[in-house]
């Protein structure tokens, strides 16, 4: 299995550094921010809001997993982001690992790749979370199928963050390649990426669902 990196070169002169975010919700915080102060309602209104709140984030599945790292895995740490690994990961040292990844984990089987989990920073030159998953997509080989983007929250120091989330499958070596990028802003409003790939069925959808929830700004 080839290196699964987004090798754009750091703040690079790139169609994505131009991009003003074309997509919906165009620019961190696009919708309406959590943060904000709201006109005091009536009572009964109050009660009514935290109901919905209450049944929106319960019917959402992944807040109370948000950041977690499960007993048993691994993690990679930067100085940026973090993500679990499953316990069958191996992490590679900076000399193994590729010059563009700030960190980087592989799943062997038989003596050869079939899984690995990168995580880049500062890999374009983006301003808004849209700007950071395009120049993540640039970064997807050419010939493959790309899912459409969707929109994610990780863990940070303030709460929850959008990100965005890109699916995508190649073939490599008559092996098909289930790839997931989740590339957004971090705290320094510096682009971030982690990327998943794995051959079909040597990582199951509940450890890529762990590994995407246990993603967390520093």
């Amino acid at each position: 299995m080839r290196t699964p990196a987004i090798t754009t070169p750091t703040r690079p002169n790139s169609a994505s550094s131009g991009s003003t975010g074309s997509g919906p919700g165009s620019g961190v915080g696009g919708g309406p921010r959590s943060g904000r102060t709201p006109r005091r309602p009536a009572a009964a209104a109050v009660t009514a809001a935290c109901a919905a709140v209450v049944a929106l984030v319960a019917g959402c599945g992944t807040d109370t997993t948000a950041g977690v790292v499960p007993e048993g895995w691994g993690t990679l740490k930067t100085s940026a982001v973090t993500v679990a690994h499953p316990p069958a990961f191996t992490p590679q040292s900076a000399g193994e690992r590729s010059t563009y990844n700030a960190a980087a984990a592989t799943l062997t089987k038989d003596g050869k790749d079939v899984g690995m989990i990168t995580v880049q920073l500062d890999f374009t030159n983006a301003d808004s979370v849209d700007e950071a998953a395009i120049g993540a997509e640039a970064g997807i080989a050419l010939g493959s199928t790309l899912g459409k983007q969707r929109k994610v929250e990780v863990a940070g120091p303030e709460g929850r963050t959008e990100a965005r989330r890109i699916d995508f499958e190649f073939t490599e070596k008559g092996s098909r390649i289930k790839g997931v990028i989740v590339a957004g802003l971090d705290s320094a409003k510096k682009s971030y990426a982690v990327r998943v790939d794995a051959a079909k069925g040597r990582l199951g959808d509940g450890d890529l669902t762990k590994i995407i929830d246990s993603i967390t700004l520093t």
